[in-house]
């Protein structure tokens, strides 16, 4: 994969992690339900979700994308469509209820290995993240590349985005919340805009 295909991969990484999620509220309420170093096992979990999800992506889809390049056309375009209508969902969306989401019963004595379960769990059954994965990575996929080194290049990237984006709301938790139940829906049309442009990128992408 070369150098510009990365960037936008790494900026369709930086998208996705910024659009309001699951994974992304669930640390921001953890952060400030139960502070930030519990937090880091929400979203070590969150990473192991997301890395499975990518891994089960190109072990599915790279010999189909080596025998046809019909395939590769489909997907590209399959890709750039549901960036396009991600970017709208978003952009349509209401500001995120920060209080009422991802809170976790009983503040004290929260065991890591519970918190580090909710969050794989909502990264696995994320229809947004599975549905995002299969359309998007089949127009980075080499074929004639080893697996471990694809899943370490996109699944690599895509989780030090996701975990570093996620820290950050666990850490700045009571200062981000406010401002988002205030600003989220201008945030939302942001991260909207975003995705839709990089979806019309993509309709130009070669092998």
């Amino acid at each position: 994969m070369s150098a510009e295909l990365w960037l936008v991969y790494l900026l369709a990484a930086v998208g996705l992690s910024l659009t309001p999620g699951p994974n992304g509220l669930l640390s921001l309420t953890h952060g400030a339900c139960y502070g930030f170093r519990p937090t880091v096992c929400t979203v070590s979990g969150g990473a192991l979700g997301f890395l499975l999800l990518i891994a089960a992506s190109l072990a599915g889809m790279g010999a189909l994308l080596a025998a046809s390049e019909q395939a590769f056309t489909v997907a590209k375009w399959l890709g750039a469509g549901y960036l396009v209508y991600l970017g709208i969902r978003v952009w349509r969306a209401p500001a995120p209820e920060i209080a009422a989401a991802g809170r976790a019963p009983g503040g004290g004595g929260v065991r890591g290995l519970r918190l580090f379960n909710q969050g794989f769990l909502v990264a696995v059954s994320n229809p947004k993240g599975l549905i995002f994965f299969a359309a998007f990575l089949p127009q980075f996929i080499v074929p004639e590349a080893s697996f471990l080194l694809q899943l370490a290049v996109f699944g690599g990237t895509f989780v030090v985005v996701e975990v570093t984006y996620e820290l950050l709301l666990a850490g700045l938790a009571q200062r981000i919340a406010p401002w988002l139940a205030r600003y989220g829906r201008w945030f939302n049309r942001a991260a909207g805009a975003t995705f839709v442009g990089i979806g019309a990128a993509l309709t130009t992408a070669g092998r």
